[in-house]
């Protein structure tokens, strides 16, 4: 499936993620599924599509995490292989890691498969960061259905 119809599948999820965006996701995350003959796309379109600025999308072109081609004008042109890399940053940024472990988890990328244990070892703490953060927010979620729970008994309160 094309990269642009993964990303809004994946974008276009409800409530939660459903089976058909978790399987849009791991199909985008597997570069063996990127379309060669996919036009590339300007700032504005790739904002567009992945959801961010297109200030942003400097910014991370600045900070090294993407690096996009220029066209004959000189413009940016966003790859599929780019857009796959923003979705991979816009859902770590989403799950709080900070840029500095962006920037050096992309830079082991960037250095082939012999530092894969490295970040095997990023991820796996990034995890361990999403889950707390999950309990966290299913305890605030509790408390505030507990506050509507008492409103909605005593309108007083």
């Amino acid at each position: 499936m094309a990269t642009e119809a993964l990303i809004e599948r994946i974008l276009a999820a409800g409530d939660g993620p459903s089976s058909s965006a978790i399987d849009a996701l791991h199909e985008l995350l597997d570069d063996a599924t990127i379309e060669a003959s996919a036009m590339p796309k300007s700032v504005a379109e790739a904002a567009r599509l992945v959801g961010l600025s297109t200030h942003t999308l400097r910014y991370y072109e600045q900070e090294g995490l993407v690096r996009p081609a220029r066209n004959t004008s000189g413009y940016r042109a966003y790859s599929a292989l780019d857009l796959r890399r923003l979705v991979f940053l816009t859902r770590m940024r989403l799950s709080g890691m900070t840029m500095t472990d962006l920037k050096r988890y992309i830079l082991l990328v960037e250095q082939g498969p012999e530092t894969i244990p490295e970040r095997r070892r990023i991820m796996l703490d990034q995890q361990d960061r999403i889950k707390r953060q999950i309990r966290e927010l299913g305890l605030a979620l509790e408390i505030t259905e507990y506050k509507i729970r008492v409103y909605d008994g005593h309108p007083e309160d």
